[in-house]
């Protein structure tokens, strides 16, 4: 068993070393995150009250193009919510690239098969202040497995 733990860290330092995203926002070419705001915390792990938080947020104002991070392959969209109240923001996409497998919510996709190549528009981010007013606006990264996104960034 031990074997395998470590044979599989060896594995992920090769596979996954060197692959970062590029911007995902207009107006944040850094990526950056969002932090803590009146919401919670965009971090990977964060408490959602009796629920984990399974992705990074990363800042992109309401109405802002949302683009590829490298060469990907569109993989359908996501319904992200099942309250109605929510409708405003229930869409995003499956990605897939680099060897990865992610998704990315809040964003009304401009298609949804197909590949584009990276710093092409993807779609807009959708008007996450009407739901959730005074929240940092954010796209949501989350990983098909559920594990961190994080390193990518």
């Amino acid at each position: 068993m031990r074997r395998a733990a470590v044979l599989l860290a060896v594995l992920c330092v090769c596979v996954c070393d060197g692959v970062k995203f590029g911007q995902l926002c207009s107006g944040n070419s850094a990526n950056s995150r969002r932090t803590s705001d009146s919401w919670g915390e965009g971090r990977y792990g964060a408490g959602r009250g009796g629920r984990t938080h399974q992705g990074l947020d990363i800042v992109c104002s309401d109405g802002s193009t949302v683009y590829a991070p490298f060469d990907v392959t569109l993989h359908g969209k996501v319904t992200v919510y099942t309250d109605p109240a929510k409708a405003a923001i229930n869409s995003g996409i499956n990605l897939r690239g680099e060897g990865l497998c992610f998704k990315l919510f809040y964003v009304r996709p401009d298609k949804t098969s197909g590949s584009v190549r990276k710093g092409e528009k993807i779609g807009t981010m959708l008007p996450m202040q009407s739901v959730y007013r005074g929240i940092t606006s954010h796209v949501h990264v989350q990983m098909c497995d559920r594990s961190d996104p994080t390193p990518y960034f």
